[in-house]
């Protein structure tokens, strides 16, 4: 969340902010109107206080002296009456404070493109050239029945739509990718880390997915809920601690539920938006001087499992109409998709300065006070969307799919997926 002195000092920086992702500017008037009762309270309040502090004296030198003490008796009863009536007021006001911060979107950084949706944000670079088929590329979807590695009839029966029983090869083709990023980035120096995906509600607001997004999340019994990514329990690792060696990186690989999937009548073919799917994601703490030289690192360290699987994408930034809740700046990696000629999602890196550190309390100490880190993540990949990036682009007239040359040796050397006879 944001600092709420920054927020006082600075509405129209917030207003601005909250305009440029087109929203309206209901939040933050409302808080500063609760903001200054709730200041206005703890004034009266503490005057109160210091009134019943003299006139319990009073009463306590006329008692001493044998005198009659009604009148002060009665005086401290109504002062005591009226602070717990404020008292009161200021509980609420805190409670409506804190809900409506929490509601509040990080602010854009000054290099995040102003616009209003996705039409508006920016293209970085675009790195390799779409292949050109000399036959019409098949979607992935297709290709996976056609190879029987996919069985969207099957996931459906079990679970509903938006999800997918991987079969044979297919199976083994996701297994290698999580296995291949997971080396790639520990090579790179992070730390692989295998967290739980039952998330407690505490965890689940420091990242920012409560309780904003509570919607689109699954939600279990005893206020546990499924992870949405390994964001949010490997950046609640360190929840409440101060840390040290900064920066710090981590890598981990979780199976992700979200409840969108397939809304609006989006991506519901395929395997591109699903209810269940596999992701490994990269997290940093940092320090904030540093933040947006390790989120271009971080940005790199992703597009690097594009490059060694030899499939054509492009970086993006995204604009403040598109960003996320809780990001400052946000790179989005789009890999090419055949079939739909265009590019895609397949990795979202972002810096959310101390927007989620303030909300998990995630301190480091400095000379002069402890300081909330900033946090950064991205994912390394989305594993189905890079499945769905190698059948499409690797695809064969007569059916079969090449395997990238970088994971054969994670499926025992085959060279290509064919259907089992």
């Amino acid at each position: 969340m944001l600092d709420l002195r920054f927020v006082r000092n600075n509405p129209d920086v917030v207003r601005q902010s909250l305009i440029n992702r087109n929203m309206g500017t209901e939040l933050i008037d409302k808080l500063l109107e609760y903001d200054k009762s709730w200041r206005e309270c703890s004034v009266e309040g503490d005057k109160l206080k210091h009134e019943r502090n003299v006139v319990v004296k009073d009463v306590g030198d006329l008692k001493r002296q044998k005198k009659d003490a009604s009148a002060q008796v009665e005086r401290m009863r109504v002062i005591s009456d009226r602070i717990k009536e404020i008292d009161d007021k200021i509980r609420g006001y805190k409670a409506d404070i804190n809900e409506i911060m929490l509601n509040i979107p990080n602010i854009p950084s000054p290099t995040t493109p102003i616009g209003k949706d996705e039409n508006d944000n920016s293209v970085m670079r675009v790195v390799g050239e779409p292949r050109n088929f000399e036959f019409p590329p098949l979607p992935h979807w297709d290709i996976g029945e056609n190879l029987d590695i996919l069985d969207f009839e099957r996931g459906a029966k079990i679970a509903g739509q938006g999800f997918t029983v991987y079969k044979g090869m297919g199976a083994k083709l996701e297994r290698a990718l999580i296995n291949f990023m997971l080396d790639v980035h520990t090579k790179q120096g992070y730390l692989e880390v295998f967290p739980p995906v039952l998330i407690n509600e505490k965890a689940m607001t420091g990242t920012g997915q409560l309780p904003k997004f509570k919607e689109d999340l699954y939600a279990c019994t005893d206020n546990y809920y499924l992870a949405p990514t390994a964001e949010v329990p490997v950046t609640n690792l360190y929840m409440d601690e101060y840390v040290e060696n900064l920066p710090l990186c981590l890598t981990a690989y979780t199976a992700c539920f979200r409840r969108e999937a397939g809304r609006h009548g989006q991506d519901t073919r395929g395997i591109i938006r699903q209810h269940q799917f596999n992701k490994v994601e990269m997290v940093k703490l940092v320090r904030p001087e540093t933040s947006y030289d390790e989120l271009d690192d971080l940005t790199n360290d992703a597009e690097e499992i594009l490059k060694l699987l030899k499939i054509p994408y492009r970086v993006i930034s995204l604009c403040t109409g598109d960003l996320g809740f809780s990001a400052a700046k946000t790179y989005d990696i789009e890999a090419w998709v055949p079939a739909q000629k265009k590019y895609r999602e397949i990795s979202s890196c972002s810096n959310f300065e101390s927007f989620q550190a303030r909300r998990a309390n995630i301190r480091f100490r400095t000379p002069d006070g402890p300081q909330f880190v900033h946090t950064i993540n991205g994912s390394g990949l989305a594993v189905g969307r890079t499945v769905v990036s190698i059948l499409e682009n690797y695809q064969r007239a007569e059916g079969s799919v090449e395997i990238p040359e970088v994971l054969r040796p994670y499926l025992d050397g085959a060279e290509e997926i064919r259907k089992a006879s």
